[in-house]
C-alpha cells in the first residue's frame, strides 16, 4: 500500500515498478521519473499532433503482453495516486506526473492495438484468450488514465481550491481507486480469483461516495461556491467511472481464470465460486 502524504515531498512520486515484481514501488519526484514507457522501448509523442513511429514488435508468447498489462495497471494506480496529491496540494510534480501517466498508458493501448491483429492468429485458443484479456486491460486502463488527467485539469482551472470537505470525497475515492487497481495487479500476477471477487465489492464503495456527493450538493444546493461545486461533482463521476473500468478488470480477471464471463450478469460470490470450481 502507498499511504497517502507519506514522506517527504520528493518521496510523493511513484517510479511504476516491474510488471513481476510486488506492488510496493518506490517514490520518486517526478523529474527523476522514468517512464516506464521508454524502458520498455515504447515511444512516446514528441510534440502535438506528432508521433515517433515505431514497427509494432513480434510477440513470441503471450508474457510480454502480459507484463506490458500488468505494468499498464502500476501506471493507471501511479495516475490515481498523483491526482489525490495533486487534489491535496495543487503541487505542480504532482500534475505533471498524472499527465505523464495519462501519456503511457495512450501509448501502451496503442501498441497494444496495432500488435494484437497479427499476434492473435498464431497462438492456441488459450493464449488468444490471454492476449484478448491483455487487450481489453489496456483499453481500461488507458480510460482510466484519461479520467485521472480529467480530475487534474479541473483541479487546475478551479480558480480557488476545494475546501476540506469538498477535498475528503475525492481523496477518498482516490484512495479505493488506488486500492482496487492493487487488487487487479496482484490478481492478475497470480491469477488470483478472490482478489478478484473483493474488487467487485470495492467497486460499491466508490459509487457511494459519488451519490453522497451528488445527494449533499446537488439536492441541497451550493449556495455561493456554484462554480467548484459544479466541477466537484464531475470530478466525483469521473471517480465511479474509474472505479467502473476497474471493476471491468476484475470480470476480466474471472474470465482469464474461469474460462466464463461474469459481465452483465449479477455479481455474487456463488458466482465466483462457480468460476473457481470450473478451473
Amino acid at each position: 500500500m502507498y499511504p497517502s502524504g507519506a514522506g517527504s515531498r520528493s518521496q510523493r512520486f511513484r517510479l511504476p515498478a516491474p510488471a513481476c515484481a510486488p506492488s510496493t514501488a518506490v517514490r520518486q519526484p517526478s523529474e527523476g521519473r522514468i517512464s516506464a514507457v521508454l524502458r520498455s522501448g515504447y515511444s512516446l509523442p514528441i510534440g502535438e499532433g506528432s508521433m515517433r513511429k515505431k514497427i509494432a514488435p513480434t510477440w513470441d508468447s503471450t508474457k510480454e503482453p502480459t507484463e506490458i498489462a500488468l505494468r499498464a495497471c502500476l501506471i493507471a494506480k501511479d495516475a490515481a495516486f498523483n491526482a489525490q496529491d495533486y487534489i491535496a496540494t495543487r503541487s505542480q510534480m504532482a500534475l505533471i506526473a498524472v499527465q505523464q501517466c495519462e501519456k503511457e498508458l495512450d501509448q501502451i493501448e496503442r501498441q497494444i492495438d496495432e500488435s494484437m491483429p497479427a499476434a492473435i492468429t498464431e497462438v492456441t485458443e488459450p493464449e488468444a484468450r490471454e492476449l484478448l484479456g491483455c487487450m481489453k486491460f489496456t483499453i481500461d486502463l488507458e480510460r482510466v488514465g484519461d479520467l485521472m488527467w480529467s480530475v487534474a485539469r479541473r483541479i487546475q482551472n478551479l480558480p480557488s481550491p476545494l475546501n476540506a470537505k469538498e477535498a475528503s470525497y475525492l481523496t477518498s475515492m482516490a484512495e479505493t481507486l488506488q486500492e482496487m487497481l492493487t487488487r487487479v495487479h496482484q490478481g492478475f500476477l497470480s491469477r488470483d480469483l478472490e482478489l478478484a471477487e473483493s474488487v467487485l465489492r470495492m467497486d460499491s464503495k466508490i459509487n457511494d461516495a459519488c451519490h453522497a456527493v451528488f445527494s449533499n450538493y446537488l439536492e441541497k444546493g451550493a449556495g455561493r461556491r456554484s462554480y467548484e461545486v459544479t466541477h466537484l461533482l464531475f470530478m466525483a463521476q469521473a471517480f465511479e467511472r474509474a472505479g467502473d473500468h476497474t471493476k471491468n478488470l476484475a470480470e476480466e480477471l474471472v474470465h482469464l481464470v474461469g474460462g466464463h464471463s461474469v459481465r452483465h450478469v449479477k455479481k455474487t460470490r456463488a458466482g465466483i465460486l462457480r468460476a473457481r470450481r470450473q478451473r
